[in-house]
């Protein structure tokens, strides 16, 4: 089992900043590949970024590449997903995932966090 707590959402203006952080416990952080998703009002949810175990292969949705950049830190066991340039597109609740393995592709997210809202106004 993996525990995922979200932080860092609020209200921001378009073209503005904001750095989720998900925090996990419950099993080795350093070997498992986790990811970003988002699910906007009447919208299916939909994957941002994901991360492989050790930090070394990434990937992200069209949407946000060049804006968004996806990191963690395994001493801390914290993922965090920078979000720049944000534009009202953008507001969604934020989930941190977590698979059950290290490769990051066909990546599937066996746990999931609360969400964090994030709203961008224009």
């Amino acid at each position: 089992q993996v525990q995922l707590v979200e932080f860092g959402g609020g209200l921001v203006q378009a073209g503005g900043s904001l750095r989720l952080s998900c925090t996990a416990s419950g099993r080795t952080f350093s070997s498992i590949a986790m990811a970003w998703f988002r699910q906007a009002p009447g919208k299916e949810r939909e994957f941002v970024a994901a991360i492989s175990s050790s930090g070394g292969r990434i990937y992200y949705a069209d949407s946000v590449k060049g804006r968004f950049t996806i990191s963690r830190d395994n001493a801390k066991n914290t993922m965090y997903l920078q979000m720049n340039s944000l534009k009202p597109d953008d507001t969604a609740v934020y989930f941190c995932t977590a698979s059950s393995f290290s490769d990051v592709r066909a990546y599937v997210a066996d746990y999931w966090g609360q969400g964090t809202q994030v709203t961008v106004s224009s």
